[in-house]
């Protein structure tokens, strides 16, 4: 893990979406982050070692999704599939929950982790992450410890490298490259998740903070941030949001399920169709959705008790 000293920031932004709007300024204490983020090698470790069964791997509760059809309350996670043409912003015509989908199987039928044990884990859940930390005797990042350390110790940048996507024509992030969903110009087999390490890291050393993996965080989605406090003195600290209900979904008003927030974008993310390959980016996600395309990693604060430093490097 890397040390990431606490500092006064600008979070946030006021010039790509509303809900990173307003850009003001927050306080947070110094803890360590992950370098990278869980790998499928880290997260077998965890399972071997727990018995954990991830959300994906469980079937629904039907009690939980009211109206559902009963044949769709199966295990499984959404799957990213390239379509050949769209007609519209449904986004059915590339994602698709299949059965079977799980951290083990990422495409879902008989795929598995060969060549792979190195790429973010995905088809994780908020609570298949959270178990992770917990178990590994650490936490989630709240939404501003994430954003400090994906800035990479750079003020007020787009990127987490500095204002251009690509200085001097280097790919510094594993984004689209084409024009999403229909058409990608990468290499056939690079068009999903990369092994950790493959881009280059930030500022603080850190590795695919932006693209990649989506990741979660411990806070709570909100629609947007607080307004800046009018006084130095009231700068906020560590700043977590709203709670649980004001997450939810209102277009799904039937659905009690809170939504977290997601940090740092994918290799779904271009400039087409999704910019928040950036730092100030940020997505909802309802806790018990998993997809190819999200991951985590974890956080020890300085408030916590310390461990020996090489149980940092241990999980």
């Amino acid at each position: 893990m890397i040390l990431i000293p606490g500092r006064i920031f600008t979070m946030g932004s006021n010039d790509h979406y509303p809900e990173e709007a307003p850009a003001h300024p927050v306080e947070v204490g110094g803890f360590w982050i992950h370098e990278t983020p869980v790998t499928n090698r880290q997260f077998t470790e965890f399972v071997k070692a727990t018995g954990h069964v991830t959300m994906a791997e469980k079937a629904p509760d039907p009690k939980d999704y009211p109206g559902a059809l009963p044949n769709m309350l199966r295990a499984g996670s959404l799957v990213f599939t390239q379509p050949k043409s769209v007609s519209g912003p449904d986004i059915a015509q590339w994602w698709s929950f299949k059965f079977g989908a799980t951290w083990r199987r990422p495409l879902g039928g008989l795929s598995d982790l060969r060549g792979k044990l190195d790429h973010p884990v995905v088809h994780v859940a908020w609570s298949d992450a959270n178990a992770y930390a917990d178990w590994a005797g650490l936490s989630l990042p709240t939404e501003a410890e994430w954003e400090l350390a994906a800035r990479g110790a750079i003020e007020d940048a787009e990127y987490a490298w500095g204002d251009h996507i690509m200085p001097g024509d280097i790919v510094m992030a594993n984004t689209w490259a084409g024009t999403f969903p229909t058409h990608s110009t990468k290499p056939k087999g690079t068009e999903r998740t990369s092994a950790v390490k493959t881009y280059p890291p930030n500022g603080y050393g850190l590795y695919d903070m932006i693209g990649n993996v989506w990741e979660w965080t411990d806070d709570y989605w909100s629609t947007r941030h607080p307004e800046p406090a009018k006084h130095s003195c009231c700068i906020p600290s560590n700043p977590r949001g709203v709670g649980a209900e004001g997450s939810y979904d209102p277009r799904q008003p039937e659905i009690r399920i809170p939504r977290r927030v997601l940090k740092g974008g994918s290799h779904l993310c271009a400039p087409n169709y999704c910019r928040r390959y950036r730092p100030a980016a940020r997505h909802a996600e309802p806790e018990d959705t998993s997809t190819s395309h999200v991951g985590f990693r974890c956080v020890k604060r300085a408030a916590r008790e310390k461990a020996d430093e090489n149980s940092f490097t241990s999980h």
